[in-house]
């Protein structure tokens, strides 16, 4: 069993930037393939980022790409995402996902790979 906590969400202007992080706890955090999905009010949970168990994979979705980026301490077991020119469209709760197999056939950006889920953390852009 892995525990997830997020936190470092907050109200942020347009144009700023937030680094969210997510603790872990429980089995060999090293192990495990992360990612960090989204859901905005009335909307399904998308995909945002995701790293492999080394960092040496990393994949992102179109609408952040260039502005966000993931990256992981297996000393602390956490995986940060840090959020840079941010918009209004970014406002959701943020919610990062542990797997502890290799993510396969593209599988990093459904919900439904992660087998552990944190309880999110809210992430406002004013504009």
């Amino acid at each position: 069993q892995v525990q997830l906590v997020e936190s470092g969400g907050g109200l942020v202007q347009a144009g700023g930037s937030l680094r969210l992080s997510c603790a872990a706890s429980g089995r060999t955090f090293s192990n495990y393939n992360m990612g960090w999905f989204r859901q905005a009010p009335g909307k399904e949970r998308e995909f945002v980022a995701a790293i492999n168990w080394s960092g040496s994979l990393r994949y992102f979705a179109d609408s952040v790409k260039g502005r966000f980026a993931i990256s992981g301490d297996n000393a602390k077991n956490t995986v940060y995402l840090q959020m840079n020119s941010l918009k209004p469209e970014d406002t959701a709760v943020y919610y990062c996902a542990a797997r502890p197999t290799l993510f396969i056939n593209n599988n990093y950006a459904s919900p439904v790979a992660y087998n552990f889920w944190g309880q999110g953390t809210q992430v406002t852009v004013s504009s």
